[in-house]
């Protein structure tokens, strides 16, 4: 598979996202989040103060934003961005990372490379903490029957799973695959229950079975692999983000980030 260049231009792509015939992902550096039409135009919604990274949306609609280094949560509306969460109190370290369930409940990492924690927040915009003692939690996704999360440990090298109780707490922990290849950043689920996850400085996107077996690489040369998600048509779309330093802040005032596509056998699956 050789995937084709969409669009360029931005600082640092994080969190893509598909939602009504668009592609959305953060521009960490370049405070803003940005969508892209399947011919790579862009428009940009700007966040003049914060850090974006993961997003999702919840049953109405609305965008839930994290703004990494404020530790906080946004909503945009459509017309207006307001600040719903402050998780300052409950996390060790920085935001990342999220998933958002269908009752609109959203699971947040905050990535201390040792005892990391996944936020819950739910859609009364409270928050709690329901799993700990992660090695930088980052990419999540949930299981199309809704019964599992799936977490990338970056520093752990592993993918670790969860079972999704009815109330939402997370429970079961267990390994989904260790001893990657390389540290998985954002990640994506197919129909076949495999994880294409962006092995960062391996310079490469994954796709990795239950055990830990890989069955596809998409080599990006000397590009750093930093996250990936399924949409378009059938979503048999994976697209990807990549950049030139796996450090983001190294790359403040650069636009080295770059979308890339590919159309893969396995369609997408659950969530995001």
């Amino acid at each position: 598979m050789i995937p084709e260049p969409l669009a360029k231009g931005f600082c640092f792509g994080e969190g893509p996202r598909w939602f009504e015939g668009l592609l959305w992902f953060s521009d960490m550096l370049g405070e803003a989040v940005h969508t892209s039409t399947l011919g790579g135009a862009l428009t940009t919604l700007p966040l003049p103060g914060h850090s974006p990274s993961g997003l999702g949306f919840r049953p109405d609609g609305s965008l839930l934003i994290v703004s990494t280094e404020n530790r906080q949560v946004l909503r945009y509306d459509g017309d207006t961005v307001v600040t719903i969460a402050d998780l300052s109190d409950l996390v060790p370290a920085s935001l990342g990372d999220m998933v958002v369930d269908d009752a609109g409940r959203a699971y947040i990492g905050s990535q201390a490379f040792e005892g990391g924690v996944i936020v819950r927040l739910d859609p009364d915009d409270r928050a709690v903490v329901v799993a700990d003692g992660l090695e930088f939690p980052n990419g999540m996704v949930i299981s199309e029957d809704r019964a599992t999360l799936i977490v990338a440990e970056s520093t752990g090298r592993r993918l670790t799973a969860f079972t999704i109780a009815e109330d939402g707490a997370l429970r079961d922990r267990r390994v989904f695959a260790d001893g990657l290849d390389g540290p998985p950043d954002g990640i994506a689920l197919d129909a076949d229950g495999a994880v294409w996850a962006a092995m960062t400085v391996a310079h490469q996107f994954e796709r990795i079975l239950e055990g830990g077996e890989v069955t596809d690489r998409i080599d990006m040369g000397e590009r750093v692999a930093i996250a990936c998600a399924l949409g378009g048509p059938e979503r048999r779309t994976l697209f990807l983000l990549s950049s030139t330093d796996a450090y983001p802040k190294r790359l403040v005032g650069t636009r080295l980030s770059q979308l890339d596509a590919v159309l893969v056998d396995t369609p997408g699956a659950g969530l995001p």
